[in-house]
């Protein structure tokens, strides 16, 4: 009787296909492109990473880690791409404006009328 001698090798579904940790960005990627960033959230929300680690590897803050998931779960994929990005967010402080919420660039969300503090 044969045995299997192949080693287990984790696994995630990326945005393209299924993903190792060989598969993920080199650790000194600077070109981050809407696909590579997919693939670290992909990877962290399937545990081949954790969220400490992938900002580790990949010098990132938590901020934009979470931008990037962030932009995947409102978006998709084309929310990480940098002219989306910036029409996503003229989008947004266009909707907030119109709603009472003016959001100062790199700022806290305030009411208008100075009486809510998000």
């Amino acid at each position: 009787m044969a045995t299997d001698t192949r080693e287990y090798v984790p696994q995630v579904s990326g945005p393209d296909r299924m993903l190792t940790i060989a598969d993920l960005p080199p650790p000194n990627t600077t070109r981050w492109v809407a696909r590579r960033k997919a693939e670290v959230v992909a990877a962290v929300h399937g545990g081949l990473l954790s969220l400490h680690d992938a900002c580790e590897r990949y010098t990132l803050t938590v901020e934009e880690f979470l931008a990037w998931q962030n932009a995947i779960d409102r978006h998709g994929l084309a929310g990480l791409r940098a002219t989306r990005v910036q029409e996503y967010r003229h989008t947004r402080d266009k909707k907030n404006v119109l709603s009472g919420f003016a959001i100062p660039p790199g700022g806290k969300a305030s009411q208008t009328n100075h009486h809510a503090v998000l």
